[in-house]
């Protein structure tokens, strides 16, 4: 690509541009950005709107040694074209490629690791006061959007740092949006300052009447700035900010790069909490994102002519399942409610809300709320269906276990993206949630083979099941396979597939697909596999693991989960707690943060493919 973007491989680059060169090289910055995520897929919309912004920081800064810190990191791709790794977007979220979020494993420019919302703040004001204590002098920059505002722990680290005083620049970076459409009232204060210019105005008056009429003195001018302050707080002009101890600049344009450019050389000579307020617009520059931004906020390949996915699925997603379902459960069921974290699309619940929208609570980026307010409505007889992915289920553990399970209260989790996920790496691979949640007293799991089954499992959930209930379901295209194995759905009670012999195979949720393959490759080999399809992970059928241990000497566990503390775990657990002698080698991810990669790349080089479970029986049967 000619131009200006091919001499700039780092950001001191930038400085030898002038304010021309460097507008025309945001153009650029934007045409590459489509062309590459566009072959590539990626988050989108987001990067678009902060072309400008991220040039005028790394303009002014002095990166590696000034730190910015890109909440949630998704919006960090221009970023990375500045610092060295332009080069590398073709391989941009694929396996053994540059990660779609900030990483200091891969370029000491990604001052923190990011890919969940509302950390950054935290973060940034722990190496502020680390700088401090080191006697350096460099600049620490949180870039956080009004998305993640809306996080508790964002305003936690506000708090902490209007405190400590400490010198740190805070940019919200306000696009209106996060996945969806943002709620809540910290939205609505954005809204209205977006609009209101009165305080500002207020302020210029007051210092314009102190300078023209210098004889009145100071108590005159400390008496207008009370009333002046008293105003602040009455218009919310930036109130929030300052009365947690912030220097509040802004509304900024975020798209006026000479303003951007002047007030960041200005901020340098600033010191203590400051916060700026700059307005951008996600999807800026390419018209598809501009008009439905929360399309293009994380896409798969396109075509750049029209905006159209390049593949389109005619299967339903497991997501859409879940959707249709719910809605079908809910007509009959007027306690049905349903709840997202700022993910109504991306978890099926559109139809929801538009059918049920006195029924339906977006509790904004914010899952410990979401399950607290789940429990509460629990507690009052409705039965909240809380649909989420299952890596940003982490973030409300403490609320599961002692609002949800130590109540026994019943909430529904809906835990979508559970397993690998692929491309998004680790911060979203959803491996942990068997480990964390099984353990849990009262809560049931449940994991389906395919999307007949998500549905019983969706209705025994909500209508059958009286306490804390979760069913994990993974991302992409819902399992058509076992059509034919309906058998209805009854507490602990797993279903066989095949009765077999001397090895047994029991396979959790749509791992059942690699588990049949394998075991018909084995039979092909003269072996007898006995497969399982475990349906509840907590609690355990007993009476079929029984009967498994009088019929196979050696049984393997298969499940979409890291093996420690998963479905395997529980069922060594059992064999052991009962002295049953039979042999019981588990089938997982291994014990690390998994890195990106397409599914079928990371189930086959982890060994959970068909080909890997099949190699694993034969090792252990000592025939590999």
């Amino acid at each position: 690509m000619s131009g200006r973007l091919d001499s700039i491989r780092f950001p001191e680059d930038l400085k030898k541009l002038n304010i021309q060169e460097l507008e025309a090289l945001c153009k650029e910055l934007r045409k590459f950005l489509l062309r590459s995520v566009s072959k590539t897929g990626g988050h989108l919309a987001s990067n678009l709107g902060i072309v400008e912004l991220t040039v005028a920081l790394e303009y002014c800064f002095q990166l590696p040694q000034d730190k910015i810190i890109w909440d949630v990191g998704h919006q960090a791709y221009i970023h990375k074209m500045l610092t060295g790794r332009r080069e590398a977007f073709a391989t941009l979220r694929q396996w053994g490629g540059l990660s779609g979020f900030p990483k200091p494993k891969e370029s000491p420019y990604d001052a923190f690791a990011a890919g969940h919302s509302s950390t950054s703040i935290s973060a940034a004001l722990g190496m502020a006061e680390a700088r401090d204590l080191m006697g350096a002098n460099n600049h620490v920059i949180a870039v956080i959007g009004d998305g993640s505002m809306t996080g508790g722990l964002a305003f936690e680290a506000l708090n902490n740092a209007g405190r400590e005083n400490t010198d740190l620049i805070v940019i919200l970076n306000d696009n209106q949006m996060s996945i969806d459409t943002n709620v809540g009232a910290i939205s609505k204060h954005l809204n209205a300052l977006r609009t209101s210019n009165r305080y500002q105005a207020l302020k210029d008056n007051v210092k314009h009447f102190r300078d023209a009429v210098p004889m009145l003195g100071r108590p005159a001018y400390l008496m207008l700035e009370k009333v002046r302050d008293s105003a602040k707080l009455l218009l919310l002009e930036g109130a929030v900010f300052e009365s947690m101890g912030f220097k509040y600049i802004g509304p900024v344009d975020g798209h006026d790069l000479p303003e951007l450019i002047e007030l960041f050389q200005n901020v340098q000579q600033m010191h203590g909490p400051i916060l700026i307020h700059v307005k951008t617009e996600k999807g800026k520059g390419y018209p598809y994102a501009e008009e439905r931004p929360w399309d293009y906020h994380g896409v798969n390949p396109f075509d750049l002519r029209t905006g159209e996915p390049l593949k389109k699925s005619r299967k339903p997603s497991w997501s859409a399942v879940f959707g249709k379902k719910i809605v079908e459960i809910a007509k009959h069921n007027p306690k049905v409610v349903g709840i997202t974290a700022a993910m109504c699309s991306g978890t099926g619940f559109e139809r929801f809300r538009k059918e049920f929208p006195q029924r339906f609570f977006d509790v904004a980026i914010a899952e410990q709320h979401g399950t607290t307010f789940a429990a509460g409505m629990a507690s009052q007889g409705m039965i909240p269906v809380f649909a989420v992915y299952s890596s940003f289920l982490q973030r409300a553990y403490d609320q599961i276990i002692h609002d949800v399970c130590m109540e026994n209260l019943h909430v529904v989790f809906a835990i979508d993206r559970a397993g690998v996920v692929g491309a998004d790496g680790e911060t979203h691979q959803g491996v942990f949630d068997l480990s964390f949640l099984r353990h849990i007293p009262n809560m049931t799991v449940l994991s389906p083979k395919n999307a007949w089954e998500l549905e019983e499992m969706l209705d025994y959930a909500v209508n059958v099941c009286k306490g804390p209930v979760a069913v994990r379901y993974p991302r992409g295209t819902a399992s058509e396979q076992f059509e034919m194995h309906r058998l209805p759905l009854e507490t602990g009670k797993a279903e066989w597939i095949a009765k077999g012999e001397e090895i047994g195979i029991i396979a959790e949720g749509h791992m059942l697909d690699a588990v049949y393959e394998a075991a018909e490759q084995l039979r092909r080999d003269g072996k007898n596999p006995a497969v399982i399809n475990a349906r509840f992970i907590c609690p355990l059928d007993e009476e079929m693991l029984q009967e498994a241990a009088k019929q196979c000497s050696i049984i393997f566990t298969v499940e979409d989960n890291i093996r420690e503390g998963g479905f395997g775990s529980g069922v060594l657990e059992f064999y052991s707690d009962r002295n049953i002698p039979v042999r019981v080698k588990n089938i997982a991810f291994p014990g690390i943060f998994i890195p990106q990669g397409t599914q079928a790349q990371l189930f086959a080089k982890y060994g959970l493919d068909a080909a890997g479970i099949y190699r694993t029986i034969k090792e252990s049967m000592g025939e590999g």
